[in-house]
């Protein structure tokens, strides 16, 4: 397939697009790929040093970064494009879809050895994901946003989190995970902790009025012993106790 076939396919799986000639002139992804074209053809013919400055005047215009000699299929996608970097032993199948602030990295520093990551065909990878490392992700896989993988994913799963985890397999969600992610939904770690915190407080807060209440019995009372407070809220509820 040729650059025009990617323009068409781009135009059909990208809503916004308008027409194929829209593709051709304005999208910077498209232009990353027309770069990458002229680039990698110069990376393999030996002209190593001019193969570098063509793929460092497409960063400059498009705001991609592409290794020439990474291998690229048929068929990428790039969706809006600023801040991807793809390294110099990256390999992308046919009909992947890459967004935004994705970094396709090395790990190590071994000359001539594949350092980067293999997408098979199909894979989509969210915006903001790091995969690192020569690992392989497998047909029709996804990537969530902002998720780090250091790990070969199976065909057809669906990672996200850091480090990466699985939650779907073919659709079906992961045996032994909580939650589904996607890029409407996010889970945030601070209110979850302060959610575990509240249900231990108000389990203390329980089993201390059922002690009270099995001593009073007994003769035994507790004191009321004022605990001092920074808390906004805790102040305020106390003022209003007062005044009432």
């Amino acid at each position: 397939m040729g650059l025009y076939s990617d323009a068409k396919m781009i135009a059909q799986r990208d809503p916004a697009a308008r027409s194929v000639a829209g593709v051709i002139l304005l999208y910077p992804g498209f232009h990353a790929l027309v770069y990458h074209k002229v680039s990698h053809f110069l990376y393999k013919h030996k002209l190593k040093a001019l193969a570098r400055w063509n793929s460092q005047c497409a960063r400059f215009f498009t705001g991609i970064e592409i290794h020439p000699g990474a291998v690229i299929g048929s068929g990428l996608f790039i969706d809006h494009g600023m801040g991807i970097v793809v390294g110099e032993t990256a390999v992308i199948g046919n009909n992947c879809t890459i967004y935004h602030n994705v970094t396709l990295g090395g790990r190590g520093h071994s000359r001539g050895k594949k350092r980067h990551p293999t997408l098979c065909d199909n894979v989509l990878v969210g915006a903001g994901a790091k995969i690192l490392g020569d690992v392989t992700i497998g047909e029709n896989a996804s990537i969530g946003a902002n998720a780090v993988i250091l790990c070969d994913v199976a065909a057809g799963a669906t990672v996200v989190g850091v480090p990466g985890k699985v939650v779907r397999v073919d659709g079906v969600k992961a045996a032994n995970h909580a939650f589904e992610l996607d890029h409407a939904f996010n889970p945030d770690p601070t209110s979850q902790e302060l959610c575990r915190l509240t249900h231990k407080v108000l389990s203390l807060e329980k089993r201390l009025e059922e002690l009270s209440a099995s001593t009073s019995n007994k003769g035994i009372e507790f004191s009321k012993t004022e605990v001092y407070t920074n808390c906004k809220e805790t102040k305020d509820i106390e003022d209003d106790k007062e005044t009432n």
